[in-house]
């Protein structure tokens, strides 16, 4: 079960205060809740009525198809908001990837907030779009590997430059977003390694060996 907690002002994680005044306005609206390994944070064709932020932890959005399939729309890191959607429902149901710290906000009250809270969800809007666009071009127009190669980059650019790269997700998580099976998953990042493009140091990091390389792969289409 979700805990909910309320942090003073002098608690705001480094996180929000990095991300700029209205990320800590935006931070002490809302409520901070836990949200443990695999918990859903809220559910497909729910009321689209509150705002996310994770704080820490990762978060993924997935959608249950009629004959069971899953498909992952995104993953959300640390810094990331979610939630907002064109319609009153979600599309997607939201889930915990690992434990994770999130954000909640009344969508009402950042639309009264006005000023730099609501330039904040236009901006937000902006991101999804653009997103949805990237993981169209990549299931529609890339080979399994430069799809994988993309995934690792967009972790890496995220990173901010960090030596070792975090991977929250596992491999089934990485194959229903990448529109891949877990095996084709796994043989890619085998071909990566072996190109000498990345190296697992553990099961959930990597590092990138050849920036370039993975760049030049990320970005080609068929």
């Amino acid at each position: 079960m979700a805990l909910a907690y309320e942090y003073q002002d002098d608690q705001v994680p480094p996180m929000a205060r990095r991300t700029g005044d209205s990320a800590s306005s935006l931070f002490r609206m809302g409520l901070t809740m836990a949200f443990a390994k695999d918990e859903e944070i809220y559910g497909q064709d729910e009321d689209a009525d509150l705002i996310y932020r994770v704080l820490e932890g990762a978060v993924r959005t997935t959608r249950i198809m009629a004959d069971g399939r899953r498909q992952i729309g995104d993953f959300y890191l640390p810094g990331d908001t979610f939630g907002f959607e064109s319609g009153a429902r979600h599309k997607f149901a939201a889930e915990a990837v690992r434990d994770s710290v999130v954000l909640v906000v009344k969508a009402s009250a950042l639309r009264a907030a006005g000023g730099d809270l609501e330039r904040l969800g236009w901006e937000v809007t902006r991101r999804e779009l653009e997103r949805a666009q990237e993981h169209l071009l990549l299931l529609g127009r890339k080979t399994a590997c430069e799809r994988v190669a993309s995934f690792l980059k967009g972790l890496a650019d995220k990173s901010s430059g960090a030596h070792v790269v975090d991977l929250p997700m596992g491999r089934q998580d990485m194959a229903d977003y990448l529109g891949l099976t877990i095996e084709t998953v796994s043989r890619m990042l085998t071909q990566l390694q072996s190109n000498r493009i990345v190296s697992f140091c553990a099961t959930r990091q990597f590092r990138v060996i050849n920036p370039r390389g993975l760049a030049r792969m990320a970005d080609q289409a068929v």
